[in-house]
């Protein structure tokens, strides 16, 4: 047991560091990078402080930071699925939001996006062979004034039924990801398949961290979107099935009430723009663009 002048000078010690490494930064020229460095190693420091991290607990974290790098590449960010199971991707979503509480809500961007999507014309199917259940999607943009987005580029990606997504199979096929963009009245639809639910990639560091504290690596059924119009605030987020069993433990904690969408089921027949031999199924997501600040949304 350590006594308290021993204790009180090992204390000491460890202040003396943290300031001399927060000093180490002051002739940062970038403001905003000193200020974020300084206070990353403040509580870098007192987190090391706070669990009396020993030496063993510091080699097993740069092993796992070394394995998450190894592992991430040009298909899979680790890293990202580091800080969506840590709460971090959704806290940093919500600090950034627009305070418009008439603008749709944002959620976690996810480690699956890939830039260069293809175009489909409205109406069209993402799917592009994807196995699953059709599913029609469709709604408006509009501003926070109600006003229709004519022209707004609608980025969507999501899972087959199986969940997984195009980038987790070996090859180049591009699938249930695309872009389009809304008509003059700012609406948009497309076909893909029905989502559902599926486990994060948890053959990674990653999933033995949530193996290792008996955390869950499911993700309820949703579909991603991205959605930018000029003088607007670029919108990341998901729709979610309702009823989703897993809507109260997602793993990245990307959940929010506005963004559970009831998605009907119809047997088979008409449905818009072609017949379907099957049941399919259908939801409405009207999407509310905030004004980039600085920028003011016109009725």
């Amino acid at each position: 047991m350590v006594d308290e002048p021993e204790a009180a000078l090992r204390a000491e010690r460890e202040e003396h560091l943290t300031r001399e490494v927060e000093a180490s930064f002051e002739a940062t020229p970038d403001e905003r990078l000193r200020a974020v460095m300084q206070a990353l190693t403040r509580h870098l420091h007192a987190f090391a402080r706070e669990v009396r991290l020993t030496a063993p607990e510091w080699e097993a974290a740069i092993a796992f930071l070394t394995r998450a790098g190894s592992i991430t590449d040009d298909r899979r960010q680790e890293f990202i699925l580091l800080s969506d199971v840590l709460g971090l991707s959704m806290l940093t979503v919500g600090m950034n939001a627009p305070v418009t509480a008439e603008a749709t809500e944002s959620t976690v961007f996810g480690p699956f996006f890939v830039n260069g999507s293809p175009e489909i014309a409205l109406g069209g199917d993402i799917a592009e062979g994807v196995p699953g259940r059709p599913c029609h999607v469709a709604g408006r943009v509009t501003s926070t004034t109600g006003a229709p987005i004519a022209g707004a580029r609608v980025e969507v990606w999501g899972a087959d039924e199986d969940g997984f997504y195009d980038v987790q199979y070996e090859g180049d096929l591009v699938q249930a990801r695309a872009h389009l963009f809304t008509d003059g009245d700012g609406r948009y639809d497309f076909w893909t398949v029905q989502p559902a639910a599926y486990p994060i990639p948890h053959d990674g560091p990653v999933g033995d961290l949530l193996a290792a504290t008996r955390r869950s690596h499911m993700r309820p059924a949703h579909i991603h979107f991205m959605v930018s119009a000029p003088e607007h605030t670029t919108l990341i987020t998901h729709i979610f099935v309702a009823g989703d069993e897993w809507l109260d433990r997602d793993a990245v904690f990307g959940v929010t009430e506005s963004l559970v969408i009831d998605f009907a089921q119809h047997d088979r027949g008409e449905a818009p723009g072609r017949m379907i031999d099957g049941p399919w199924s259908s939801a409405r997501f009207d999407i509310v663009l905030a004004p980039r600040e600085g920028a003011e949304s016109r009725p």
